[in-house]
Order: C-alpha cells, then sequence, then structure tokens
C-alpha cells in the first residue's frame, strides 16, 4: 500500500506530508482549493512529465516523494530489473521521488538514488492505479488487462504466473544453450576456449568479494586522515613525554585517595576516577593497536584497485551488467567445461533440455488457459452487477484471443463495454468518458481485487442513490485494499477510514494546506459538503 505521500513547492502546496491507512482514504475540499495537485503528485510518480509550471512560489524546484510496501518477490518481475540493482539491502519497501527543476528538467529516485523514469513509472503503476489519463492508458494495454482477469482467479493463478515467468527465462536459456550447441564443431572449440577463459579470469573470485572491496578501498584511500585522527586521540590520552587525559585521570585519583577515609561521600568520586583511568588507558591502547592495523600493509591500497580492476575487466570482457551475473556465468562455465571433459554430447545435451523447458512451458500455458477460459465469464458478470449498480453501460464482456508465447502464457483478453442498448460493445478505454472510466476501473476492482486505487474523478456527473452506490463498493473494495478518492460527495467521505480536508490559506502568496480531520471537524466537513449548517436547517 501507500504509506507515506510527501510533497514540497508543487503548485499551491509549499509543504504537505500524508500518513495513509490500508482502507479508505477520502481527499476533500472547495473547489478550486487545490485537490487535483494531489493527483498530479501521484501522476509525476507513475511517470507523467514534469513542467516547470508546476513549481510553486516557495523555491526553484518542487518535489514529491512516496513510501509504498512490496508484495514479496515484486522486484523479481520481468521490466523491474534496473530498479531491484538500486534497492538498498535489508529494504523492505519502496521509496520513489520526483523533482522538478526550474528549467522544466526532471530527476526520478528510488530510495534516494537516481532512476529511470521508466523505470520509476513501471513500478509505480504495478503498485498505484491511478483514475482519469492513467485508467485510459493502462485499460489499452493488454498485459494489465491480463492481470486483472488473473487476479480474479486468484492465488494459485498468481503461483502459476509466477512459475511461468521462471520457466520462461529456463527455456530461453535453453534456447541460447541449443543455439551455441549447435552451430558446429568449429564454434565449439571457440566455445571451450570461452568457457575456460571466463573461468580462469574469475579463478579466486568470490561471493560478496567486490562489495567487500569497494569498502576497504574507501578505508584506505583515508588512511592518512584515520592515522592523523587516531594519533591525535591516542596522543592526547596517554603522551610519550607528557601527562595526557590518563597522568591526569591519575593524578586526581591520588589526591582523592588519601581523603576518602577522612569523607566517605568522596568514595564514589575515587571509584569512577579509578575507573576512568582504567577506560581511558583501554581505549589508548585500543587507539594504538588501530595505528598498527594501519601500517601493517602498506601496499593494500594498490592489491585492492588492481582486483577491483580485474573484476571490472571480466564483467566488460564477458558482458555481465553486475558482479552476481559474473560469478553465476562461471560457476556455468565450469559446470559445462566438467561436463564435457566427462565425455558429454553437448548438442545432445542442450536438445534434451531445450525439449524439457518447452514441455514444461506447454504444461504451464496451458494451465493458465485453463483458468483464464473458466474466469470469463464470471468475471464479466460480476463486473457487470458492479456497473449496473453505479449506472454505467448495459453490459460487460470479456474478449479471449491467442497471441504468441511469451512469459504470461499464450492468451489475451479484451474488455468491451456496450454503452447504450442497440448499440454494439466497444473496447471500453475507447468508448469510456473519463468519469466512467474510474467507475469501471472501480467495479474491475471490486471483482478483482488489485494494487493502491488513486480516484480522481470517480464522481464525476453523479450523485443521489448512484452516489451512496459508488461509495458502498468503495467500501467493500477497502476491505481488501487500499482506496484514496478526491471527492466532493459526503456520501463517499462519510465512509472513510481517514479523511483529508485540501484547503486555501490567504496570503502572499496563497498556499494550499492539507490536514487530516476528525471528530467534530470531521462533522463539520461533512455539512460543509452538505451544504452548510443553514442550508440544513432549511430541510430537517
Amino acid at each position: 500500500m501507500l504509506r507515506r505521500l510527501r510533497i514540497e513547492n508543487l503548485v499551491l502546496i509549499r509543504e504537505a506530508e500524508l500518513e495513509l491507512s490500508p482502507g479508505l482514504n477520502a481527499i476533500t475540499g472547495e473547489t478550486g482549493a487545490g485537490k487535483t495537485i494531489l493527483a498530479q503528485a501521484v501522476g509525476l510518480l507513475l511517470g507523467a512529465k514534469g513542467d516547470a509550471a508546476a513549481i510553486g512560489g516557495a523555491g526553484g524546484e518542487a518535489y514529491v516523494e512516496a513510501e509504498l510496501d512490496l508484495p514479496e518477490g515484486f522486484l523479481e518481475d520481468e521490466g523491474l530489473e534496473n530498479l531491484s540493482e538500486l534497492r538498498p539491502q535489508d529494504e523492505d519497501g519502496l521509496v520513489l521521488a520526483r523533482r522538478i527543476f526550474a528549467d522544466g528538467r526532471t530527476r526520478a529516485y528510488a530510495w534516494g538514488r537516481s532512476a529511470a523514469r521508466e523505470d520509476l513509472a513501471a513500478a509505480g503503476e504495478l503498485l498505484v492505479a491511478m483514475s482519469g489519463q492513467f485508467e485510459q492508458r493502462r485499460l489499452a494495454r493488454a498485459a494489465y488487462r491480463l492481470d486483472v482477469l488473473d487476479g480474479f482467479v486468484g492465488d494459485e493463478q498468481r503461483r502459476r504466473r509466477r512459475e511461468a515467468q521462471r520457466a520462461w527465462r529456463t527455456l530461453a536459456a535453453a534456447r541460447r544453450a541449443h543455439d551455441e550447441a549447435a552451430a558446429g564443431a568449429a564454434d565449439a572449440e571457440a566455445r571451450v576456449s570461452e568457457l575456460r577463459a571466463l573461468a580462469e579470469d574469475t579463478d579466486g573470485f568470490e561471493a560478496g568479494a567486490e562489495n567487500s572491496l569497494r569498502t576497504e578501498r574507501e578505508r584506505l584511500r583515508h588512511l592518512t586522515e584515520l592515522a592523523e585522527g587516531a594519533t591525535a586521540a591516542a596522543d592526547a590520552l596517554a603522551p610519550d613525554e607528557s601527562d595526557g587525559a590518563t597522568g591526569l585521570v591519575a593524578q586526581a585519583e591520588r589526591a582523592i585517595g588519601p581523603l576518602e577515609s577522612l569523607a566517605p561521600e568522596l568514595a564514589r568520586a575515587g571509584e569512577e576516577l579509578r575507573d576512568s583511568g582504567l577506560r581511558l588507558r583501554e581505549t589508548a591502547l585500543d587507539l594504538r593497536t588501530f595505528l598498527s592495523t594501519l601500517e601493517a600493509e602498506p601496499g593494500r591500497l594498490e592489491q585492492v584497485e588492481a582486483e577491483l580492476e580485474r573484476i571490472a575487466d571480466a564483467k566488460r570482457r564477458f558482458r555481465c551488467a553486475s558482479y552476481d551475473e559474473l560469478l553465476a556465468r562461471a560457476d556455468e562455465a565450469r559446470a559445462e567445461l566438467a561436463r564435457l571433459e566427462a565425455g558429454d554430447d553437448p548438442a545432445a545435451a542442450a536438445a534434451a533440455a531445450l525439449a524439457q523447458a518447452e514441455g514444461h512451458v506447454r504444461e504451464l500455458h496451458e494451465a493458465l488457459r485453463d483458468a483464464r477460459a473458466a474466469a470469463a465469464k464470471p468475471f464479466a458478470e460480476a463486473v457487470a452487477d458492479e456497473l449496473r449498480g453505479m449506472g454505467v453501460g448495459e453490459a460487460f464482456a470479456v474478449e479471449p484471443a491467442q497471441r504468441e508465447p511469451g512469459p504470461a502464457g499464450t492468451d489475451e483478453v479484451a474488455f468491451l463495454i456496450q454503452p447504450n442498448p442497440g448499440v454494439p460493445p466497444a473496447p471500453l478505454h475507447e468508448t469510456a468518458s473519463g468519469g466512467e472510466l474510474s467507475r469501471i476501473a472501480l467495479a474491475i476492482a471490486a471483482v478483482a481485487g488489485g494494487p493502491t486505487m488513486v480516484f480522481d474523478e470517480i464522481d464525476a456527473g453523479i450523485g443521489g442513490q448512484t452516489a451512496h452506490a459508488v461509495g458502498e463498493t468503495l467500501r467493500r473494495l477497502a476491505e481488501r485494499a487500499q482506496v484514496v478518492t478526491i471527492t466532493h460527495l459526503p456520501q463517499i467521505a462519510s465512509l472513510a477510514d481517514r479523511h483529508f480536508r485540501v484547503e486555501k490559506v490567504p496570503g502572499d502568496p496563497t498556499v494550499t494546506r492539507i490536514q487530516e480531520l476528525s471528530g467534530e471537524e470531521r462533522r463539520e466537513e461533512l455539512e460543509r459538503m452538505l451544504g452548510g449548517k443553514e442550508f440544513l436547517s432549511t430541510v430537517r
């Protein structure tokens, strides 16, 4: 879920930080107060183009940041490899950010590290579903529609998807190995030479060595600073030719010691002086020991630099993006060399491995297809029921089709909607308006579940009973997924687990303030949304 959203100097929002709840989060306020700035902030995190016009008056740049929870295995998905490499060790969540500069340029960040905007968008759109223009773009993607149907099927289908992705990668590797083995005897000799070179050039490389060497290099590069600091500290504690801190503490202890029997209240001071003297002598000894380690290997920096250069050369030569990939390739090379030396036929072994990989992929793809075929009609009927309750369309349908095999199988689906009686069904992302798209997205999510949902146009052009139906659907969806809705309808806001109000604060310049409401403040905001106390008194 989206745990926290932070905004700085974006349009009228000088500074805001929203702590969002797992359920239904409502954002309300007067028209023109700046509610859509929140949608704009989320859009930036989903890859929307930045514009210098969005920078507020409090500085020369705007900044948006979000903290999100990550599902297990999320960064293993295809297309997220670059982001996965940026992930800090022991980091469970994901921190995404965008910065807009005065000249219109933008920068994207993941965990505070520079990232490509496309990588940010790829992850963001899998974790946060934004209504409006993003919904139209998402519904136009065949991969998203397939994800929705698989989400309706359930956890077992998600397990099949993950297994199919792994099997597809195995198949790709098997195909490469088969192609290489079938290239001929001349190529086989070159292949053996490459395998031997890879094994020899990585001899002695161990897991984690590159990071350890880099850490050691930083320490060695600052050897002079470390030595000067440690020497100064040791000399201050216990110099060779004069009294340092240890000597002064000893003098104080000798002055107090004989007096303890005369004044028992001095016993504590004496004990603390003796303890302090012991600790200071131990600290001085530790510092001297540390200094001796710095002098132990004067040529170590050159050795570390040489070893890191050897690793870098090997990665370049064998076209490996990371040290871990280099080690994996080296292990595969040694295993293949061992098989060759044992007399194995590489071409036959590669053909057998390929056939096995193809069979496994085919089996998984069939299981995926069967589950989708069984779920298509119940899913369409459930979505249609939700849409009728919200006054959208006459019918909803799922149209299956076949495509070339891939990591997710051989299927694709189209979502069709019949907007009015007598009108043929058409792809919903081409037919529905902005407000309708938001309600369609709500209906789909209510049936199939999904990521955090952010709605900006969910209540466009509705009221009365339809507003109640939309609010009730949002409430039910919020029981299984996080929902953030920007709304002007009290029917929706009254159901929220957490309620934020956006309001303008007059001044020079005017700014927008966002605050969480509770108790009487929330009751007053709902009254305002209903027309205010004066209006309500006329209808009671």
